[in-house]
């Protein structure tokens, strides 16, 4: 069960849903309640498939390209950081690799459920490599349950979050919704900076 709760809580903050609501907001001002309950559905079933493969196959492709855990956790620490950062400055549009240019010609796709919204905006680097190196430490029977459990789980957050995009984004506010993620990002820097801690010791005890 810690597992599941570490684990639900790192990828929370690293996905940062709550962040995605005002650009999901824009994205989708022209659709329909059922239209956009069906976008949110495929984004949060896109990014659990995307977060499952990550964690199952990550290991055979760190294998092929010849990277080490303590390399992949320092690259992803900065990255989640980096993400932290980000988030801390209010900076979300700029933080989920959305810029204005992507995301008018997002506005303008049928299906924007896989991209942008699933990736890069919600499963991004951060979280892929945080589930890389998670495997490499906890590839027991249990903690693989409690471990795919805990994507799911976040998969379903998501999708009650951004269904509810609208009434968020109208009943919290702007700074509302700064306010939590500035929160978010603090967390999410804290995990960036341990992993990278993680990764130098365990290179100073070779």
């Amino acid at each position: 069960m810690n597992d599941f709760i570490f684990l639900l809580a790192a990828l929370f903050s690293v996905l940062n849903p709550i962040g995605t609501v005002p650009i999901f907001v824009a994205l989708t001002q022209d659709y329909t309640k059922a239209e956009r309950s069906k976008v949110s559905l495929w984004t949060a079933i896109n990014v659990c498939l995307i977060l499952v493969i990550s964690y199952f196959i990550g290991q055979y492709v760190l294998t092929f390209f010849g990277i080490t855990i303590p390399a992949l956790r320092i690259a992803g620490g900065i990255i989640i950081a980096s993400s932290g950062f980000g988030l801390l400055n209010g900076k979300f549009t700029r933080n989920k690799g959305l810029d204005k240019k992507a995301e008018e010609e997002a506005q303008q796709r049928d299906n924007i459920a896989l991209t942008p919204l699933a990736m890069p905006m919600l499963a991004g680097p951060g979280s892929i490599s945080l589930l890389i190196a998670y495997y490499q430490e906890h590839n027991s029977t249990r903690e693989i349950i409690f471990s795919t459990l805990a994507i799911f789980a976040v998969a379903v957050l998501i999708f009650l979050i951004l269904r509810s995009a609208h009434y968020l984004a109208k009943y919290l506010g702007a700074s509302g919704i700064v306010a939590i993620s500035r929160i978010v990002g603090f967390l999410t820097i804290a995990i960036g900076i341990q992993y990278i801690i993680n990764a130098v010791t365990s290179i100073l005890k070779i």
